[in-house]
């Protein structure tokens, strides 16, 4: 491949991942979420599981502890997420979704399938599965961080 068609494809790959970011979180506030920003979305992949501490959610999103520290204070004013003692270590208090962030996390799961529903309509599924396995095999393991 040569250098201007991997820099093609890769301002395509980004490109598709700022739209995909941007339909997300217009179909969150469509579905009645205010007040968040697509790097909330961030935070809330990494909390909903098992909620997260601090200093994981700062790693998760590649910032500084006390950026980590700032964001959960702003999500725990409007009741996305709240501190809850950590179950194995007494120091640390463990960062988890409210029922409103769990319902914020499924309008933005939503709003995620009907953007790619959208793609699916120009490849196909059979290209959408393709694409799919492609991506997982070279995707990095991590977390993804938002573009601040």
């Amino acid at each position: 491949m040569q250098n201007s068609e991997a820099m093609a494809l890769s301002a395509a790959l980004l490109a598709t991942a700022g739209e995909l970011t941007q339909r997300i979180h217009e179909g969150v506030v469509a579905r009645g979420f205010e007040g968040l920003r697509p790097a909330h979305g961030f935070a809330f992949a990494r909390l909903a599981p098992d909620g997260a501490t601090v200093t994981d959610l700062a790693a998760h999103l590649g910032v500084t502890k006390q950026a980590a520290s700032q964001l959960v204070e702003e999500l725990v004013r409007k009741g996305y997420v709240e501190r809850r003692p950590h179950p194995d270590d007494a120091r640390a208090r463990l960062v988890v979704l409210t029922e409103l962030g769990w319902a914020c996390t499924r309008a933005a799961e939503e709003s995620a399938a009907d953007a790619v529903r959208a793609w699916a309509d120009v490849l196909g599924e059979g290209e959408m599965r393709a694409l799919y396995t492609r991506l997982v095999s070279i995707a990095p393991y991590g977390p993804i961080r938002p573009a601040w």
